[in-house]
């Protein structure tokens, strides 16, 4: 691949994305004297930029809005010299070293090391609902949002492993829990499957598809489609304060994708127990990188050990 820009720069460590990985891999980078630059990418923050409220982050005993979080992350990485640009990577070249990644199809940075902190962004339905009722009652992380829904009627669609991890989590928290499944049948494994079935305040909705959501305030109910297309098919409503969405995410790695292996849902594949992927010198970091644990506080240590790493990596080849 030839990539040839007349804005060129030269840097040590680059740094792709903005979230709790990417900020986090910049402090430590830039403690370490690597002069680290980083490009913000399309949405500066990342996920938690739109999440209300974040209880579960340590060092934040009364929770702290998700926005508000990555600022006190971002000033962070400012506070140690870290170069904070706007941009995204649209094209990479990792043949050899060092690497080119070209920002916004128009400047090539040559990095000596790239931490990959691009995230992964949770799967829609695509229902103009979701996006109404973002914050007030929608939410794709049970783990995140599942403690504001104590003793409350809550809804998970899917039917897949994820989505039945969700609904048991959920089960211990919230009054009850329907499952919005698409098909007759889950797809999940099948001792999650007992599990779920198992569980008395879980209510298992087999082909049912989501049509809206509705509510003054916030999500008050959905409404649902049974046997969409069937000669019995019903519409019905049911009365819920939280939904769930629980149906896949989508790593952020198709610039990457030519050069670094993933997994089949695009996860890129590092060494077990570290940051480094198939490319010595590129390293992943966060939800690009992690299809089981997805939350802040994971991404941000996996962004200080790809700062490790990365450091490493320099002093042992002499950069």
């Amino acid at each position: 691949m030839k990539i040839e820009h007349k804005t060129r720069e030269n840097v040590r460590c680059l740094i792709i994305g903005s979230g709790p990985a990417g900020y986090t891999a910049a402090i430590y980078a830039s403690r370490a004297n690597l002069d680290p630059v980083l490009y913000e990418g399309i949405q500066p923050g990342g996920q938690l930029t739109s999440t209300n409220e974040v209880e579960n982050f340590p060092g934040y005993p009364e929770g702290i809005s998700g926005f508000d979080l990555m600022a006190d992350l971002k000033k962070q990485a400012l506070r140690f010299g870290t170069d904070i640009r706007i941009g995204t990577a649209t094209q990479a070249d990792f043949s050899a070293a060092p690497y080119k990644v070209i920002i916004d199809r128009e400047k090539t940075i040559i990095a000596d090391t790239v931490i990959i902190c691009t995230g992964a962004a949770a799967k829609y339905l695509g229902l103009p609902d979701e996006q109404k009722y973002a914050g007030m009652g929608v939410s794709a992380c049970a783990t995140c949002d599942g403690f504001f829904y104590r003793k409350k009627k809550v809804a998970v669609v899917g039917g897949g492993d994820t989505a039945c991890e969700e609904a048991l989590y959920l089960a211990s928290l919230a009054e009850k829990v329907y499952m919005i499944v698409r098909k007759p049948f889950f797809r999940a494994s099948k001792v999650l499957q007992d599990r779920v079935f198992k569980t008395s305040n879980i209510e298992i909705l087999f082909e049912h598809n989501t049509l809206g959501l509705f509510g003054e305030h916030g999500v008050e109910g959905a409404r649902l489609i049974k046997r969409k297309g069937e000669s019995d098919e019903e519409e019905v409503e049911i009365a819920i304060d939280g939904f769930f969405l629980a149906i896949g995410h989508t790593p952020s790695s198709t610039v990457f994708k030519e050069w670094l292996d993933t997994d089949e849902a695009g996860y890129i594949i590092t060494e077990p127990g570290t940051s480094k992927t198939k490319i010595p010198g590129v390293f992943a970091a966060g939800d690009v990188a992690d299809p089981i644990y997805r939350q802040a506080i994971t991404a941000a240590a996996s962004g200080c050990k790809a700062a490790v790493d990365a450091e490493r990596y320099l002093l042992e080849n002499g950069i």
